[in-house]
């Protein structure tokens, strides 16, 4: 029988993120100007460092001002913004908007690639003296009691049965007195974390949207480095939250995407489709003209804002960046959140290391530090922003302009609008449903979903048990084909999710067919699923997408 390897440290932060990795190096460099050895060591589930950092992005350079003053000199960012452009895209057409609304002006930021920010702050980060370990997954975390002690890393060499195989090797117990986790949106250890210690309690629900995203490459110059549009409109209907950006990244690469509301109500609504079909829109086809897409991605997005924030501590825990739900939904903007959490985690945890104590009392000044900071405020002001499109785009492009000029209240002039989670706002559809138009596959302009799996350097073994785990499909069978046709088949960016039913003789048979070598880790299944008994958790270390310059 294998034993576990044990690896005791300091602090342990999960997911190379900008949360984790911007704390990490916080620390590293707290400890290194007091003169005190720290072991601060951060694991990641992605092959190597950035693999699965995916962002729009244009980054807000708010927090690395304060981390590292001198990031100018050496961070790969794309380009300064030189521009800012907001359309209202009709089905034909595009309406300009004649000023660009304040929380996205883009003046003084800066174009970048996640992937790209996350891999030099890794490097960053093991200069400073911490550790970064890739192809490391944190399967369960470790109790004493209530009291989170470390984390399980997964296992390697298991097969589809869950036997051993000739390759077996058992994941480690990784013990610290801080565990942080940054595992980004619905992370697997923070799910367990909320459930077991009830840190929603209190909290509004937690919504999410979908960002499906592609890179371009462009035979000219046609779109310049560090333009920004933003868009609304077509393709979504008026009552689905969403909308499109394209940025223009160095050496003629385009990022186009399109972000989808996971609170949408027809069940056929299917966001890779809708990125898709923005792509056939004539502005947006001429401007891909000539091109040819390099990459693509998906990510889940936590929009729910200030309210939907669960406790952020516990003893022994902390939870930062989008695992926190460190985002403003009002700016498209979560990285310096990010960093700027993990930041404010690395402080709170240097006191308790003088203190040694680890303890909620203690650990509770990293949400006293939040509320203090400007992280906070910016948060709260955009507070209220996605609960006003529940009843469609304009009432909430109405809430958006009041929020702007009040502070955040929502209509009414409250403080806070209520929500309710997406899987919820889903419309029961009868078995065959009306589904959303489909855009037609050229694989020129638009893809299919396993053209796009390729682009995104997809990768697992098919030998191993599926990290994709449904509690009873059934229910997929009995109620979901009738309820609401299926809506895995249209949700998943990534086409893991295969309803093989088919009546006969007035009752459903047929099966479920997962697909899960085709993931890309994006969440969405286990958020939006209806029923929530989709269970996401890591595969073996290293696997799934690989986004680079994303």
């Amino acid at each position: 029988m294998s034993e576990r390897d044990q690896l005791d440290v300091d602090v342990l932060f999960v997911g190379a993120g900008p949360a984790s990795l911007a704390g990490a190096l916080r620390l590293a460099l707290l400890a290194k100007a007091a003169g005190r050895p720290l072991e601060i060591l951060v694991i990641e589930k992605g092959g190597e460092i950035g693999n699965h950092g995916l962002s729009g992005a244009v980054m807000d350079p708010r927090a690395l001002d304060e981390l590292l003053p001198d990031w100018r000199s050496s961070a790969p960012v794309e380009s300064p913004v030189t521009s800012d452009e907001l359309w209202f895209l009709t089905k034909g057409g595009k309406i300009k908007a004649p000023l660009t609304p304040p929380p996205l002006n883009n003046h003084g930021k800066y174009v970048a690639s996640l992937q790209k920010i996350s891999k030099w702050l890794g490097e960053k980060a093991e200069e400073a003296g911490a550790q970064v370990f890739p192809a490391f997954p944190g399967q369960e975390l470790l109790w004493d009691g209530d009291c989170v002690i470390g984390v399980r890393t997964g296992d390697k060499g298991v097969d589809h049965a869950g036997n051993k195989k000739s390759n077996y090797e058992p994941g480690a117990d990784i013990l610290a007195k801080v565990v942080v986790l940054g595992e980004g949106p619905r992370g697997t250890l923070a799910k367990q974390a909320v459930a077991r210690l009830k840190l929603e309690d209190g909290r509004e629900p937690q919504v999410y949207a979908a960002g499906i995203k592609e890179l371009w490459q462009l035979p000219d110059d046609r779109f310049k480095a560090g333009a920004v549009v933003h868009t609304l409109g077509y393709p979504l209907p008026p009552e689905t939250f969403g909308g499109g950006f394209v940025y223009g990244m160095s050496g003629n690469v385009l990022d186009i995407g399109h972000v989808t509301g996971l609170d949408y109500k027809n069940p056929t609504t299917d966001p890779h489709n809708e990125l898709q079909r923005m792509k056939e829109h004539p502005v947006i086809a001429k401007m891909l003209e000539g091109g040819k897409m390099i990459r693509y991605g998906a990510k889940a997005i936590p929009e729910g804002g200030l309210f939907a924030m669960p406790r952020l501590y516990a003893d022994g825990l902390l939870l930062i960046g989008d695992s926190g739900g460190f985002l403003n939904g009002m700016r498209l903007k979560g990285i310096h959140l990010a960093m700027k959490s993990g930041m404010m985690a690395a402080e709170t945890i240097w006191d308790a290391l003088q203190a040694e104590r680890y303890d909620k009392p203690v650990l509770a000044a990293f949400e006293e530090r939040f509320k203090a900071s400007w992280a906070f405020a910016e948060l709260r002001s955009s507070r209220n922003f996605h609960q006003g499109f529940k009843n469609g785009l304009w009432p909430g492009m109405i809430n958006a302009g009041l929020s702007t000029i009040t502070g955040g209240r929502g209509f009414g002039f409250v403080d806070k609008l209520p929500a309710e989670p997406g899987y919820e706002v889903m419309v029961k559809a009868g078995y065959r449903p009306a589904e959303t138009p489909r855009a037609p596959i050229d694989n020129v302009l638009t893809f299919d979903k396993l053209t796009d799996v390729f682009n995104s350097g997809t990768m697992h073994e098919e030998d191993q048990p599926s990290h994709l785990k449904v509690a009873d499909t059934d229910v997929c069978r009995d109620r979901c084909t009738v309820e609401y046709g299926n809506p895995c088949q249209y949700f998943c960016p990534a086409a893991v999710y295969e309803p093989m039913f088919e009546k006969v003789d007035g009752s459903i048979e047929g099966r479920l067919q997962i697909n899960f070598t085709n993931c890309v880790h994006c969440k969405t299944c286990d958020i939006i699923d209806p029923y929530q008994i989709i269970t996401w958790v890591p595969p073996q270390g290293g696997e799934g997408p690989v986004y680079t310059g994303m």
